[in-house]
């Protein structure tokens, strides 16, 4: 079951998770949109700070972001010209039956009630739109980052995406997956702090947090394919999950 701690943990350190948190390739949210045109209607559902309401915005469309955290509806506002975030979640979206051509979800369907959610995506968006949660995941085929993985105990609520994300409900065609490459390219200390906006770090106790920024600080100092690096890549799978309204 979803620790509700953990997923309302994020608000504490919004300007921290908007500044570290990887965006969203622009290739993998036009082919979510695909045969939406723009200027569409497009619910960005657990908006967090707004990073893929800004990519949605990027691409022509209208965004209409919601998120129940108000530490992250703050950040979302003031670094989003012209948006405002709607207070709701998956499971209570204030807008009308039919009213929207698509709703994205960038990194948090993991957290969602799934039957209740689907249920209220699929009251939202109008017979042929389209719904789609997005995931970077971190390559860890990549020797330092399977230990950055262990170091920080990330023990990811989208891992074995392909496997549990096969179906949205009775009010949605097939899924069809597309999947992105992309790298982010960060100083060791820029890792360290996106790695802090975690909700395992961020409610963790200090000594464990204590930990982890040690250990953190070892690896870039003796690993050698960071050691003396003033910038690392860290490479991303973006997985995208896309399907119909019936």
């Amino acid at each position: 079951m979803t620790d509700p701690t953990q997923a309302l943990s994020f608000g504490v350190a919004a300007a921290e998770y908007d500044r570290f948190r990887p965006r969203y390739p622009h290739e993998a949210v036009r082919w979510a949109l695909a045969g939406v045109d723009a200027p569409a209607r497009v619910v960005d559902l657990g908006a967090g700070t707004g990073i893929l309401s800004r990519a949605i915005l990027g691409l022509g469309h209208q965004v209409l972001p919601v998120e129940p955290d108000p530490g992250m509806r703050a950040q979302l506002d003031a670094v989003t010209p012209g948006v405002t975030a709607l207070t709701g979640s998956a499971e209570e979206v204030p807008l009308p039956d039919g009213s929207v051509d698509a709703v994205l979800v960038g990194q948090a369907y993991h957290w969602f009630d799934k039957e209740r959610a689907h249920a209220e995506v699929g009251r939202l968006i109008r017979t042929g739109g389209t719904f789609a949660p997005i995931w970077n995941t971190r390559d860890n085929s990549v020797a330092w980052v399977a230990e950055l993985e262990r170091i920080a105990d990330l023990r990811d609520h989208a891992g074995n995406l392909v496997e549990k994300v096969t179906g949205f409900g009775p009010d949605f065609d097939a899924v069809e997956l597309g999947e992105f490459a992309h790298r982010t390219t960060l100083t060791p200390d820029e890792v360290v702090g996106m790695l802090r906006t975690r909700s395992y770090y961020l409610t963790a106790a200090p000594q464990e947090q204590q930990r982890v920024d040690r250990e953190l600080r070892e690896l870039f100092a003796t690993h050698p394919d960071l050691a003396g690096r003033e910038t690392v890549e860290l490479p991303y799978r973006t997985l995208v999950f896309r399907a119909r309204r019936r």
